[in-house]
């Protein structure tokens, strides 16, 4: 169809799939989901980070001019001024076991001190030490990131894939709200240009007196009514054009208008095959796997808070002493240190059977809620799907009907001018056209609906028979 009014100076005619193209890349939405997906990508780098050695090093010096009390040989305390300086430097490579949940470290220090009332230093090295600690009947965190975080970047990505279909979807909405319009205003004014020739045309019959004053009165109105709907009608165009700009993020202050195309695509969506597509690629999907695994790590962690807590501490290495820097490497010493702290709760009320209770049966309820959300997803696509299938037959009766509104519109003026016709029948031709005019428009914006909402569920492109794709790597 041809745009309602002609392109002025400064305006700007759109197609949908440039509509749509701009606000992929402009709109407000499509920034958001660009700047979630970039968190959630650097979140998910962070913690597969965390499963990485890490290499730091260290250094912690001081000066130390106090007094301060201190234990003699004899077990007596006596105070002694302090006049030193420590230096150290520590240099270490730290791992976190998963599957354990422990933390493995390797370590090389070296420590300097300088009494510096007597001038004497001393060394003190450690070459090489092992240390390893975790919690023995504890929450193990890292084994719950290891299976959360994954499906959580995948969400992430999918949740992407999701909001730029919707987008296209809102896109369309908008476009097709000026499309309709834009039709409302060149119905008024076709309206307005017939009902001012029937009225100018009628002076003449009632002078002749062929009519009476009561139908000429019907004609007039008519002709004002029009005139009152062509002013309604601009006011909407300009309103949907300004939803239309700001959506779009055009600053320009430019009169947009927009073209839309006849044809759909003509294609059947199968169903069983949208639903596994959709099942795998929603995001919807993973989040309730996400809610699941993080039920049931809650439950975990209440049960591990409840029971026996024991944690284990081992470091073994070599280390040495001596006042001379190198000579202190010599004649290494073998050094071990073990710690094991237990506690178990003996009288705590029911405070951690409670827990592990309220857990457990938040989890069934995520269970309970997720089932049905599943059910209520199955359902919606199976309803996209079906109303899809339907829509483009939809959109083909529609346009037939408009068309053949149209031609008994034209029938029924040129009755009427003969004076074959009465203004009851013109009338209910001009409403005929004008209703099977919005309906068509109408059908198009629900076709387009459906097929982005549908692309949204499945990440499919079901007219090229191919996956969706976007490029991760431009917002990384």
């Amino acid at each position: 169809m041809c745009p309602a009014v002609a392109e002025a100076q400064g305006s700007r005619t759109l197609t949908l799939a440039e509509v749509i193209g701009m606000a992929q890349t402009e709109s407000p939405d499509a920034v958001s989901a660009r700047n979630t997906y970039k968190s959630a990508y650097w979140s998910y780098r962070n913690y597969r980070a965390s499963n990485l050695p890490a290499l730091s090093l260290a250094s912690n010096p001081y000066l130390n001019r106090s007094t301060d009390y201190v234990t003699m040989g004899d077990g007596s305390v006596s105070y002694v001024k302090q006049n030193n300086v420590k230096t150290d430097l520590s240099l270490a490579v730290t791992q976190n076991v998963w599957f354990t949940g422990g933390t493995f470290q390797v370590s090389s220090t070296a420590r300097r001190l300088d009494l510096l009332g007597r001038r004497s230093t001393t060394y003190n090295v450690q070459p090489l030490y092992l240390t390893y600690q975790q919690s023995l009947f504890g929450y193990n965190s890292l084994k719950w990131d290891r299976r959360i975080e994954p499906v959580r970047f995948r969400e992430a990505r999918k949740q992407y894939a999701e909001t730029m279909e919707l987008v296209a979807a809102q896109a369309s909405n908008y476009f097709f709200e000026l499309a309709s319009a834009q039709t409302n205003l060149e119905i008024a004014l076709t309206n307005q240009a017939a009902a001012d020739t029937l009225y100018r045309f009628a002076l003449g019959r009632y002078h002749i007196g062929t009519i009476t004053e009561n139908e000429l009165l019907q004609l007039e109105v008519s002709k004002l009514n029009e005139e009152a709907n062509v002013l309604s009608a601009q006011i909407s165009v300009d309103n949907a054009a300004d939803n239309l700009r700001s959506y779009l993020n055009i600053k320009d202050e430019v009169e947009l208008t927009v073209v839309t195309d006849d044809s759909v695509p003509q294609f059947d969506v199968p169903l069983a095959e949208a639903m596994a597509l959709a099942i795998e690629n929603n995001p919807d999907i993973e989040y309730m796997k996400r809610q699941r695994i993080q039920g049931e790590s809650n439950l975990a962690y209440a049960k591990a808070n409840a029971g026996l807590k024991a944690n284990i501490y081992l470091q073994l290495g070599l280390a040495q002493t001596g006042d001379d820097f190198q000579k202190s490497y010599n004649d290494l010493l073998d050094e071990q240190y073990v710690s094991v702290s237990l506690s178990l709760p003996i009288l705590d009320w029911g405070k951690g059977r409670g827990q592990v209770r309220v857990a457990r049966s938040n989890l069934e309820l995520v269970n309970t809620q997720m089932d049905q959300r599943m059910i209520a997803f199955e359902q919606n696509v199976q309803l996209v799907v079906k109303q899809f299938n339907l829509q483009a037959r939809r959109v083909d009766i529609a346009h037939r009907t408009m068309e053949t509104a149209a031609h008994r519109y034209d029938v029924a003026r040129q009755l009427y001018v003969m004076g074959k016709s009465t203004i009851l029948d013109l009338n209910s031709a001009i409403s005929e056209k004008d209703s099977a005019y919005r309906s068509y428009v109408s059908s198009l914006a629900t076709y387009w609906r459906l097929y982005y909402t549908l692309r949204s569920l499945t990440r499919y492109d079901f007219e090229h028979d191919m996956p969706l794709e976007y490029n991760y790597k431009e917002i990384e």
